[in-house]
């Protein structure tokens, strides 16, 4: 909604909201300049107002709906959702240690890992602590993985943290995550290949074998065909039959 309304020009509207005349005496007093401002006020007042009514549940409607100027509404809207002081400063605690104890799980991914950890720092945010990118990058590299030691120590050696961006960094983490984990698919892929081509030889080597065991079979002498033989000679001698 800040960002709506900033792009609306209603900031100053809903965050400073605007003085209605006390009287109509004090209304027909006005100068022409004061009456042009006040009613360009109402204007904008009206229009954020119709913005943060469309915005919100039917629900979130009940709590604000006998505001009526943009910040009474608003207002209404930090109140309910931040609370007071006290709620505001255990919810800041409870978030500071989550960011300190947060570490990556052994196995999540840089993608995962990083919508974990920009949900917290935009909670922070939300409820006012703001971190330096420097302090946010530093907590990062330190709850990372083992895997990721060496990714680490050459950012650090590069002695680039000074210039480096959250974003930078995660893109980073997310190449070298890329290139380990496609260096861990290529042996399996080649074992897999080296197994078919493996069992290909073997089937062929295989059908040899067969066939070269058939064409012997053929060509080996029938029965008898020697005895016929020898008989024949031995009745013919000269070639004719006594």
């Amino acid at each position: 909604m800040k960002a709506l309304f900033g792009f609306q020009e209603l900031s100053k509207v809903v965050n400073l909201g605007y003085a209605e005349p006390v009287s109509e005496d004090a209304a027909v007093a006005l100068t022409q300049a004061q009456k042009d401002n006040l009613r360009d006020n109402r204007e904008k007042n009206k229009k954020a107002l119709f913005f943060l009514f469309q915005a919100i549940h039917k629900i979130v409607f009940e709590k604000i709906s006998s505001a009526t100027t943009t910040k009474e509404a608003w207002d209404m809207l930090q109140k309910s959702y931040k609370g007071d002081e006290n709620v505001k400063s255990v919810r800041l605690q409870t978030l500071r240690g989550e960011f300190k104890y947060l570490k990556m799980k052994d196995s999540e991914s840089i993608s995962n890992y990083s919508s974990r950890f920009q949900s917290i720092i935009n909670q922070l945010r939300v409820n006012s602590e703001k971190k330096k990118d420097i302090r946010v990058i530093e907590k990062i590299m330190r709850s990372l993985i083992g895997r990721f030691d060496y990714v680490v120590a050459t950012i650090e050696e590069g002695r680039v943290l000074s210039t480096m961006t959250i974003e930078g960094l995660m893109g980073s983490l997310c190449a070298h995550e890329y290139r380990m984990n496609q260096r861990s698919v290529e042996p399996v892929e080649q074992a897999f290949q080296s197994k078919v081509t493996l069992s290909n030889t073997n089937s062929s080597s295989a059908g040899k074998g067969s066939a070269q065991g058939k064409v012997g079979k053929s060509m080996s002498p029938k029965k008898g065909t020697s005895s016929q033989q020898s008989n024949f000679n031995q009745q013919s001698g000269d070639g004719r039959y006594e």
